[in-house]
């Protein structure tokens, strides 16, 4: 079996700060083939885009204490100098980054841009090879009349085009992993299903390994084939798609799960957002981090700290106190859209559980 194109082990990223120090990152492992595509997802401060930002060195600062070990093709990243990065970063690695407006200088015009993108990587080339080049790809991401559109400013594109536009940016270089980060925020739903088409589509014609980040697990429902679920910089569930979306095992994706629409439940079902907000990352409580926003928590669970063990499925892993038996009884409920408090209700976990009292497994 070949070695794995992109390859986090145990990552740390942590902030020192006028207000204590910030574990974004708190021993994060993941890998990535060639070709490949692999969702992350969480809230807005789970860690997520930081260690993306990491594997780009982006979060070289004074302040920023780093360990770990991000391979990819061979070479560990955290080692390499800041000079072999600015090779590595936009050439063999790109990002597509939140915000496109911002990402896009508002002065200079699209090809402009996507020229210098080129040639930063592309020395040997002339601007009028770097130009065509700039107008292929505009081609490929879908902007009509790319030959004229490529002298038009930011502005002057709406916002899919933009997007569009930070793509065709991103792959200009044809990297072997693209990044892409929230690429279809404050998108209408018609234009995200066009970006997400159009990454697909890149994927599979370049071969590019994707490694998607988003709040919304329905955005890589299509894209990814691997999902990692991040909570309070760590990854508390990870395994195969289908294996997320049918046979979740961790709350908090059971969470997120129930906080999207679905076509197969009826049109007058609410949602269940997620109570609470997610723990600070410098005074992160001790035990389980989802525990004061989890409904099933018992007391114990405020004192361990779960690590990531084997679920059912290949490749599935869940840091869950819960026993399998009662995770697999409780999503049964849930996805008939039976309310979390009756599903608990039903399975028989107590209201609450003394810290000595002993784990029993409840039976499905």
């Amino acid at each position: 079996m070949s070695e794995p194109l992109l390859q986090v082990e145990d990552l740390r990223v942590h902030f020192d700060t006028e207000d204590g120090l910030v574990k974004a990152v708190d021993g994060v492992s993941y890998t990535v083939g060639a070709g490949q595509a692999l969702g992350i997802v969480g809230e807005s401060g789970s860690g997520k885009s930081v260690s993306s930002m990491t594997v780009m060195g982006l979060t070289r600062a004074s302040n920023a204490h780093i360990s770990g070990r991000v391979v990819f093709d061979g070479k560990d990243l955290l080692a390499a100098t800041d000079e072999e990065m600015r090779a590595i970063r936009g050439g063999q690695i790109a990002m597509i980054f939140q915000d496109p407006l911002s990402s896009l200088h508002p002065f200079y015009k699209i090809g402009d841009q996507l020229i210098e993108a080129r040639r930063v990587h592309h020395h040997e080339e002339s601007k009028a090879q770097a130009r065509d080049r700039a107008i292929e790809m505009l081609s490929l991401v879908g902007i009509p009349d790319p030959r004229s559109r490529v002298d038009s400013y930011p502005h002057e594109f709406s916002g899919g085009m933009r997007q569009r536009v930070m793509t065709a940016m991103a792959l200009i270089n044809d990297p072997k992993l693209l990044i892409a980060d929230e690429p279809t925020t404050a998108l209408d739903v018609t234009v995200q299903a066009q970006i997400l088409d159009l990454i697909m589509k890149l994927q599979h014609e370049l071969d590019t390994a994707v490694v998607m980040i988003t709040h919304d697990l329905g955005v890589v429902a299509e894209v990814a084939e691997e999902i990692a679920v991040m909570y309070a910089g760590r990854i508390v569930e990870k395994g195969l798609a289908d294996t997320i979306f049918a046979e979740p095992e961790h709350p908090y994706t059971w969470g997120l799960l129930n906080s999207i629409p679905r076509l197969d439940t009826p049109r007058d079902q609410e949602l269940v957002p997620i109570p609470g907000r997610p723990p600070s990352l410098i005074t992160r409580p001790p035990g389980c981090s989802f525990a004061p926003r989890c409904p099933y928590v018992r007391e114990s669970h405020r004192r361990i700290d779960p690590v990531l063990a084997d679920a059912e499925g290949p490749g599935h892993l869940v840091a869950c106190l819960l026993p399998k038996p009662t995770r697999r009884a409780l999503w049964s409920k849930l996805r008939d859209g039976v309310q979390p408090e009756e599903a608990k209700q039903a399975v028989g976990i107590p209201e609450t559980l003394s810290a000595s009292a002993p784990e029993q497994e409840v039976k499905a």
